[in-house]
This record gives C-alpha cells, sequence and structure tokens, in this order.
C-alpha cells in the first residue's frame, strides 16, 4: 500500500478525503490485512504504523463498528480497535523514550563538558605532581562510574519508574483499580488478570501504595493471597508426583498432569526451587532427579502451546550455550522427508509418473519465516517487561535468538536473493497474476529468501525495531 498516492497522515486534509474510493478502498484493505493476516496483528500493525495510528482511520473504524449489525463482527472490530490503540501507544511511548534518553545523554556530555573546561583552567598554575595526581583520580571516576553502572543493570527491582513506563500500564491500572463492575472484588480481578501482573506492573502498584493508593494496596493484598494459593496447590501436586515413588512414575504421572492442564508456572517453580536447594545442600541425588522431572514438566508444558515456533522459543530461551541452541534451530529448520504418504488417487497417479507426491516433499518442521514472527510477536506483547534474570533481559535475548535463527536459515537455504533479483525472476517467468506471485513467495520462503513485496525493511532481522530492539516510528 502506497501512501505516496494520496494523504493517510491525518489531519484535515486526510479527514477531508476519507470518503473518497481510493481513501476507502485503502482503508479496506488494510482492516483486510489486519483480520485474515496469518501472522499476529501487532506485527501488521507496527509495520504500518502511520496509517494504523492516523486520527481519520480510526474515525473510520469507530463507524464501521457503530454501523454494524452483526454482534460478532462488533465484538471482533472492538477488540481489533483496543489493540490498534494500544499498539500505536506503544509506538508512540517508545518515541518518547528515545527523546528523553537522547535528552539525558545530550544534558550529561554537556555537563563532562563543563567539568573538562573547568578542570583545565584549575589544572594551568598546578605542577606536574599535581596533574599526574588530578589524571589518576579522572581515571579512577570513570572506572566507578562503569562500575555503577554494571551493578544497576543487573539490579532490575532498583531501578526508578519512568514516565513512559507508568503511561504504559495507565490501561491495565485502570482494569484491577475501582470502581468495579457489581459483583467484583480485588480477589475477583486479581484472579481473571492473573497473567498479566508482571514484575514491572507490580513495581507500578507498589508505588502507587507506598503514595497512599489504598485501592493499589488492595489489590497488592489480593495479589499475594492468590499467589500463595496457586503456590499451595502446587505444592500439593508435586506432593503427588513424588509420593510415585520411582522416576519413571513420576514423570508418568507428570504427563498425565499436563493433560490436565495442572503444569502451570507455580508447579515449575516450586520444581526449579527444589533443585537449587538440594544443589544447596549438597544431596546430588535429589537434585539430578528433580533436574529430570523439571525438564520433562518443560517439555509437557511446550506441548501445550498452540504453535510449533513458540514451543521452539520456550526452548531456546531455556538454553544458555550457543552451540546447543543453533543444534535445536537447525534440526527445525532443516527440511525433513515426510515418512507417511497419504493414499490419495493424485498421489498414485504422480507416484506411477515417476512424480514426487507433493505430500512427500520435504518441509522444515519450522519455517524459519514463521519463527521470525513469531520472536516479533513475543517482542510486541512482552514489550514491557525488562526484568533481568541470571540470563538476562527477555528482549535482549529473544534479539539473540532471531539473530541466530537467520544465521542457521542461511547456512541451510543459502544467501537470500537481492529485490532486484528477485523482480528480475518475476519478469522472467511471466508471474503477473496474485496467484503466481503467491507462489513465488512461498517458494522463496522455502529457499530461506524473502519477496521484495512480502517485507519492505528486509534487511532488519526484525523489521518494526530499530538497532537497539525499539519500536521505530513510521513502519
Amino acid at each position: 500500500m502506497n501512501s505516496d498516492a494520496f494523504d493517510l497522515t491525518g489531519g484535515s486534509s486526510s479527514a477531508q478525503q476519507e470518503n473518497t474510493p481510493e481513501v476507502e478502498q485503502a482503508y479496506e484493505a488494510f482492516l483486510a490485512q489486519l483480520v485474515f493476516s496469518t501472522n499476529d496483528p501487532r506485527i501488521d500493525i507496527v509495520e504500518n504504523i502511520q496509517l494504523a495510528s492516523d486520527p481519520a482511520w480510526m474515525e473510520w473504524l469507530d463507524r464501521k463498528i457503530n454501523t454494524s449489525t452483526d454482534v460478532e463482527e462488533k465484538m471482533a472490530l472492538d477488540d481489533l480497535k483496543e489493540m490498534v490503540e494500544d499498539i500505536v501507544k506503544r509506538v508512540n511511548l517508545s518515541q518518547m523514550e528515545a527523546d528523553r534518553e537522547a535528552k539525558e545523554k545530550a544534558e550529561a556530555e554537556e555537563a563532562r563538558r563543563v567539568e573538562a573546561e573547568k578542570a583545565a583552567a584549575a589544572a594551568a598554575g598546578m605542577s606536574d605532581t599535581d596533574v599526574l595526581k588530578k589524571a589518576g583520580e579522572v581515571d579512577r571516576a570513570g572506572l566507578d562510574e562503569k562500575e555503577e553502572e554494571v551493578k544497576e543493570k543487573v539490579s532490575f527491582y532498583d531501578k526508578e519508574l519512568t514516565t513512559e513506563i507508568r503511561m504504559s500500564y495507565e490501561s491495565l491500572v485502570k482494569k484491577v483499580l475501582p470502581p468495579y463492575k457489581p459483583g467484583d472484588t480485588p480477589a475477583s480481578i486479581v484472579f481473571k488478570l492473573y497473567s498479566q501482573f508482571d514484575a514491572q506492573f507490580i513495581k507500578v502498584l507498589k508505588e502507587r501504595s507506598d503514595n497512599g493508593d489504598t485501592d493499589a494496596q488492595a489489590v497488592l493484598d489480593a495479589l499475594s493471597v492468590e499467589q500463595s494459593k496457586r503456590m499451595a496447590a502446587a505444592t500439593e501436586t508435586l506432593k503427588e508426583v513424588l509420593s510415585m515413588g520411582e522416576p519413571m512414575r513420576m514423570e508418568g504421572k507428570i504427563v498425565a498432569l499436563s493433560k490436565e492442564g495442572k503444569i502451570d508456572e507455580p508447579l515449575l517453580l516450586l520444581l526449579e526451587a527444589n533443585v537449587n536447594q538440594a544443589k544447596a545442600a549438597g544431596a546430588t541425588g535429589p537434585a539430578q532427579l528433580m533436574e529430570r522431572l523439571v525438564k520433562r514438566a518443560y517439555e509437557e508444558k511446550d506441548k501445550q502451546s498452540t504453535s510449533k515456533e513458540i514451543k521452539l522459543i520456550r526452548q531456546l530461551l531455556r538454553v544458555d550455550d550457543t552451540e546447543e541452541r543453533t543444534a535445536l534451530l537447525t534440526d527445525a529448520f532443516t527440511p525433513k522427508q515426510g515418512l507417511l504418504v497419504p493414499g490419495t488417487a493424485e498421489n498414485a497417479m504422480k507416484a506411477a509418473e515417476g512424480e514426487q507426491p507433493e505430500e512427500e516433499k520435504p518441509m522444515p518442521e519450522v519455517p524459519p519465516p514463521d519463527f521470525i514472527n513469531a520472536c516479533k510477536a513475543v517482542l510486541l506483547n512482552f514489550g514491557n517487561l525488562s526484568a533481568e534474570d541470571e540470563k538476562g533481559d527477555l528482549a535482549d535475548r529473544i534479539k539473540q535468538i532471531a539473530a541466530e535463527a537467520e544465521a542457521v536459515a542461511t547456512s541451510i537455504y543459502g544467501q537470500g536473493m537481492t529485490s532486484r533479483e528477485q523482480q528480475d525472476r518475476a519478469w522472467k517467468e511471466q508471474t503477473t497474476s496474485i496467484f503466481d506471485l503467491e507462489t513465488l513467495e512461498i517458494e522463496a520462503e522455502r529457499r530461506g529468501e524473502t519477496a521484495p513485496w512480502a517485507n519492505e525493511n528486509g534487511d532488519d532481522i526484525l523489521p518494526g525495531f530499530d538497532a537497539d530492539g525499539k519500536m521505530r516510528i513510521g513502519g
């Protein structure tokens, strides 16, 4: 979609043209892209942020929602509107944060320049010995600053909340704090929204509580009770597992619990805590047993994932060794021959003619383009979660995994073709119909390449993000 053909940047000009056929067609096409895209729609919103953040587009979407007579369509469009508003807000906050950091950096640089000028003026009348002594103090001060920076980087809970972080949680704050709907309480709200209480959000509520917000404290109290309930349930579940006696039977119990949906985060945390406790006590046997159970629990939980891409991401996040991650990616990306051939009449005819059946063609378990899209979706969905653990920042780890995935895909499928080479091929093969273009795009993806029309920012590992991992303004 080329927004240069007409004004889609907002303002009075866009508002005046919103009912023209060109603008209506553009809006309908963008809406269809968000509804029917095989990507996470958040990715498409980021990559089309200029249009998504256009006030005229939002007014058009509002009118479409208000005039819809289909209840399901109205609900779906309402959810989509909320998602668009959330992503647009995140992009704006990301820009605000970038502007603030740039300003702070400039101010710090100016302060250092002023200090340097003062030091130079003071040194004019100093002896050589005094100058050397002062230089040593300056060098040591620089080292001290670096040590403080390292300490601050690994201490998430001691970091101050920025204005951008507070603003990013405004909508969630409104959901968890009064006024409530009839029948709702802090306990019921915490139960319903438990999965959204990440470490950063808890810090936001704690800050409000420290400033005298009793409603925020009531929610924190309810959260503490809910956490205790879940840990108590996890403790009982772990007792059931350990009561099986033999390791194989314990693993079997974990498989059964997974099918019942009882392998949750509290149980995983409890298993890991037992591993650490056993290691600290020097109990090698129990520690190895608990590690075995932890591994099996994660494997079973991964099987409940809605997609193979998310399953692979979870596996990679648990692996510290680069070579081991590369091996996992290589296995997932390598095309594999199908073991079973459906006995269709079409395949029988192909086999009789010596042609390989369609179902037999080697395909990777996880296509690289789908995996990269999954990485982008994780970054968008968990953009607020910047807490660091012993493995590092979540966003940094996802970006590292994406970079490793690109390298593995290139090693398997070869270096991708340039946009010019892709266009020349399309021209020479006269692939002018949309169905031929789709075929060419699929073939390019199988080779680890990207068709020029599929991603305008093909040079980025994660389109929609800058080199520092921040969402980019303007798509």
